[in-house]
């Protein structure tokens, strides 16, 4: 087993990063990327990412994108936690097997502790139980070793919550009752997003590449309308548009298509590049930022840290409804876009924390 960092340093200069750590072991077939943003607040807590990226060089830019994310999010939630994050590159279907994550557990080990892992797109809970045998330093396990399980779960209440803040602010009311949402995506976060909203009163319609997936929904929710695409969706009659599939879905196209008066989603890394929160504002949609919103899944695998309890993290991520609201009001106040906002809230929370690090403790 071998670990070639030579790019850390230079990639952590170049993007704000401490530290990125590139992850092979030939036998097994790893090949991993961890990447630590920040750990200002605490050790680095994000999830690993199990994906069949083209290149190498795009699984490194998922990597860096996702780990700062986690670290506003962690620090917007109120977390003293840092922000990482882990991508393997390989088709889960195909590649994922124990030697693999077990090697991959000893890579996390190395770290001692600087970065926790969890869960994320093409990794489950079951997963992370094989690589917690060669590694302390991980949440989301299943419940039956302790942990949350489903991190799914909790992270679509806190998107749920964060529609509530975008109701109240655009209608009035924090509530869905009588609206029109739209979701892109609806794997693990957008299946149980569907069961929230209909609860509330709202009317869904859906739409996802898995037809797997549609057809679990449809099974479920047999209410649910059901669209071909994500661009027939954005440019349908919806109040709320919530994409909560693979980031950068809000590309120029799909904002100039949109007829909802609000983005409210679960996927990561929404906006495609820097001025779509622009477009966004210009256009008079109000943006829920991404990692405020989607939080939950986050703040329920950071409880298991302490001894899981649901209703302690439920109601944590409860507090998601407070906390957007908070950041739809420092951006009117300021004059800025809502994901600017939240930038501000996060990094203000960091430095002002994060600052106690350097008084010495004996």
């Amino acid at each position: 087993m071998t670990e070639s960092a030579t790019a850390s340093a230079v990639f952590g200069r170049s993007s704000g990063h401490e530290q990125v750590v590139f992850c092979s072991d030939e036998p097994s077939g790893l090949r991993a990327i961890i990447a630590i943003y920040s750990t200002a607040l605490g050790p680095a807590l994000g999830g690993t990412r199990f994906y069949p990226y083209a290149t190498e060089d795009a699984a490194l830019t998922d990597v860096l994108n996702l780990s700062k994310a986690m670290a506003y999010k962690g620090a917007l939630a109120g977390l003293d936690l840092g922000g990482g994050k882990a991508v393997i590159i390989g088709d889960p279907s195909r590649d994922k097997s124990e030697g693999l994550l077990r090697a991959y557990g000893r890579f996390v080990q190395s770290l001692g502790g600087r970065y926790i892992t969890a869960c994320d797109v093409g990794t489950y809970s079951p997963d992370m139980d094989l690589v917690a045998r060669e590694c302390t330093y991980v949440t989301g396990r299943t419940v039956e070793h302790g942990g949350a399980g489903d991190s799914s779960i909790l992270t679509a209440f806190g998107v749920f919550q964060g529609m509530r803040a975008c109701a109240e602010r655009l209608w009035g009311s924090p509530t869905l009752h009588g609206r029109r949402v739209g979701i892109a995506g609806v794997g693990k976060v957008g299946r149980h997003l569907v069961g929230h909203l209909l609860d509330d009163g709202a009317s869904v319609v859906v739409t996802d590449v898995s037809e797997q997936a549609i057809a679990a929904v449809r099974l479920e929710y047999p209410s649910v309308d059901v669209v071909d695409s994500a661009s027939a969706l954005a440019a349908s009659d919806i109040d709320v548009y919530a994409p909560c599939a693979l980031g950068s879905s809000l590309d120029d196209a799909t904002v100039l298509s949109l007829r909802a008066r609000a983005v409210c989603g679960g996927a990561n890394n929404q906006l495609a590049h820097a001025g779509i929160e622009k477009m966004l504002e210009d256009r008079g949609i109000l943006y829920a930022p991404d990692y405020c919103v989607n939080a939950g899944g986050l703040i329920q695998v950071a409880d298991e840290i302490e001894g899981f309890d649901f209703a302690r993290a439920k109601a944590r991520a409860a507090k998601i409804y407070e906390t957007t609201g908070k950041v739809f009001s420092l951006a009117e106040e300021e004059g800025v876009p809502p994901a600017v906002a939240a930038d501000r809230l996060a990094e203000r929370r960091i430095a002002e924390i994060g600052r106690l690090r350097s008084l010495w403790l004996g």
